[in-house]
């Protein structure tokens, strides 16, 4: 398959403003910018025809520069990354599949993207596919502690026994009675902010309109479930570092951290 991974990037944050262009120590201590760490991470990924960040700010091209990746300019009316990724589109050459790289989740590993795509191409049913992993029950508490303190820490997903998403939510689902977190991992998903979509998904999505519960959570997959579209979810193996996204200035510390845990200049 021509396959692609395009790399949403906006300036414009509502938690974070102007979180690409934030500086992140690696394991030799080294500072880059969180867009070329993300550019990074997707190289790293096997069977791509191509990278580019897709992104309406100058200033996100200008800190591009440095990592030499393309880059796909868009309108600043895109809500979110899949808008984005479907206006870029008309600017690639027919993919078969566009993977949607989040530019918050730089530590996503390959294996992650390479499970999407496997599945994708062997069930051509498919439209959308994402990853999730079980949790350890040290990371559920940890959220839980962030939820308590208000700040947003990740999304989990619940499936259906097909392997398809009923629901994603920024709280942490399903309820937790007492006893879930004796083990080490808890029965919580985290979705992982990947997409790999057909582009007859990206169509179908802009087709759409907004949902009350994607404006609700702030969640750009929930518009494919309100639409009637399955997404694939993906587990994959819980890597042995924290996977934490850049959602908050708070994430720095534990994001260099995991960087230095995965051996990441």
């Amino acid at each position: 398959m021509n396959t692609v991974i395009l790399i949403p990037a906006r300036y414009q944050s509502t938690r974070y403003p102007g979180k690409p262009l934030v500086e992140l120590r690696g394991a030799g201590g080294t500072a880059k910018p969180l867009i070329q760490r993300s550019v990074e991470a997707a190289r790293r990924v096997a069977g791509v025809s191509g990278v580019f960040v897709v992104t309406d700010d100058k200033r996100i091209v200008e800190a591009c520069a440095p990592a030499k990746v393309g880059v796909i300019m868009t309108s600043p009316e895109c809500r979110n990354g899949t808008e984005r990724c479907a206006e870029a589109l008309s600017q690639l050459h027919e993919p078969d599949l566009v993977i949607n790289f989040q530019g918050d989740a730089l530590l996503t590993p390959p294996g992650f993207v390479e499970a999407l795509i496997a599945r994708m191409d062997h069930d051509q049913d498919a439209l959308v596919a994402t990853p999730a992993m079980r949790m350890r029950s040290n990371e559920v508490r940890a959220l839980q502690a962030e939820e308590t303190a208000g700040r947003v820490g990740g999304t989990s997903v619940v499936c259906d026994d097909a392997g398809h998403a009923l629901y994603f939510s920024k709280r942490l689902i399903p309820y937790l009675p007492a006893g879930s977190l004796d083990g080490a991992m808890s029965p919580v998903r985290l979705h992982v902010g990947v997409y790999a979509y057909r582009p007859e998904a990206l169509e179908r999505y802009v087709a759409t309109p907004v949902s009350g519960l994607e404006m609700l959570e702030g969640l750009e997959q929930l518009r494919f479930l309100a639409a009637g579209v399955p997404v694939a979810v993906v587990e994959v193996e819980t890597p042995l570092f924290a996977l934490r996204e850049l959602n908050n200035p708070e994430d720095v510390a534990p994001i260099e951290q995991a960087l230095a845990e995965a051996g990441l200049e």
